[in-house]
């Protein structure tokens, strides 16, 4: 073959791979590429393959980023590293009392963790994603060179509101997300009278809507609710309906249709559980075991609850005050201390973000219960 024929073939494979890599990205949706200006780095949730959703509730936005793909489907690795808080650290080139892991989730098919991780503190803090895997090894996710694609939120608190004790509401303009068939749900609060809120957005995005005003009967305080925001959530087959199970400070689970998640709408939930008050939900997930499926809820003071959820169907709704705990039962895994995030792993795995007694965080997996 000629130099000439070569560099032909040669141009006409350029062309092809270029080609090919363009319509990769159209399909998956990430339309930019080069640095993602993260100001934030909140909740995490896995979308299409190779597609990683990143909460960004300082910038009022959700960003879309491509990541390595799994390579295979495999069975998970067992997680036990000590101290991936320093681990962190070190590689951010900080101390660990500096940073905060906001979030984790685990890649399906892969074994492979994400961390979300705020270098320093307050609203001023650096974003940065992390991968971490079972053998031990951290390495952070450059944002600065990446197929990416970004969704605003048009009605986010302003940057300078605040709540009643003071704290950011812009930092809760994001509290939680979920990627299911085709579209991902996004929970927190609004500028609006009715602030709390689920959105639906499709991806590959086109833009967001104002999203479903939603409210609550929070029965350990006798009333209905608009503006607390929902701290964490799963999506969960209810009857054969698909919904949205999600919980609030203090502590209801609630149901919210999907088929009623539309934009501009008031959506009333119904409130199958009150957990125990003086308690903030922190992560949730649904799995499971034996025939029977359950909910795994990682509290800040009341511990790791395995819910069970036969017959959730039929369970009333609570209308009513009560004083203590009612609605759905669970039990309460006093070998679990400390969780402050979990995701499956697998099949039969957790993963849990663990506070030791001595403050260090440990990533460790577990047996689901």
């Amino acid at each position: 073959m000629s130099r000439i024929s070569r560099f032909v073939v040669a141009c006409t494979f350029v062309l092809a791979l270029t080609s090919a890599l363009q319509a990769a990205e159209k399909t998956t949706g990430l339309d930019q590429s080069g640095k993602a200006e993260l100001k934030s780095a909140g909740a995490l949730a896995f979308g299409p393959e190779g597609v990683l959703f990143v909460a960004d509730p300082q910038g009022a936005a959700i960003y879309a980023i491509g990541v390595e793909a799994a390579s295979k489907s495999q069975a998970a690795d067992e997680f036990k590293l000590a101290g991936i808080d320093a681990k962190v650290a070190a590689l951010l080139g900080t101390k660990a009392d500096d940073i905060l892991i906001n979030d984790l989730a685990v890649q399906p098919n892969s074994g492979i963790a994400y961390l979300s991780v705020s270098r320093g503190k307050g609203p001023s803090a650096e974003a940065a994603v992390l991968k971490v895997t079972a053998d031990g090894k951290v390495s952070a996710l450059s944002l600065d060179k990446v197929s990416y694609a970004k969704v605003a939120l048009a009605n986010a608190p302003s940057a300078e509101a605040k709540d009643k004790r003071g704290n950011s509401q812009r930092q809760e303009a994001i509290t939680d997300l979920a990627w299911v068939d085709g579209r991902l749900f996004i929970a927190g609060l609004s500028n609006e009278e009715f602030a709390s809120k689920l959105r639906a957005i499709a991806f590959p995005f086109q833009s967001a809507d104002d999203g479903t005003s939603v409210e609550i009967y929070h029965g350990a305080h006798g009333g209905f609710e608009t503006r607390a925001p929902i701290r964490t959530f799963v999506p969960f087959n209810v009857g054969g309906e698909p919904q949205l199970l999600a919980a609030y400070t203090c502590t209801p689970l609630v149901t919210f249709p999907v088929s009623e998640l539309k934009a501009g709408a008031k959506l009333r939930g119904t409130t199958i559980a009150e957990l125990g008050n003086r308690n903030r939900p922190l992560d949730i997930i649904a799995y499971e075991k034996d025939g029977k499926n359950f909910l795994l809820l990682a509290n800040s003071a009341r511990g790791v609850m395995k819910i069970s959820t036969d017959n959730i169907e039929k369970q009333k709704g609570i209308t009513e005050k009560i004083n203590d705990k009612a609605g759905l039962g669970y039990e309460t895994l006093d070998k679990l201390q400390g969780v402050e995030h979990l995701d499956r792993l697998g099949d039969k795995l957790a993963l849990l973000l663990v506070r030791t007694k001595a403050g260090a965080l440990n990533l460790e997996s577990i047996a689901l219960p």
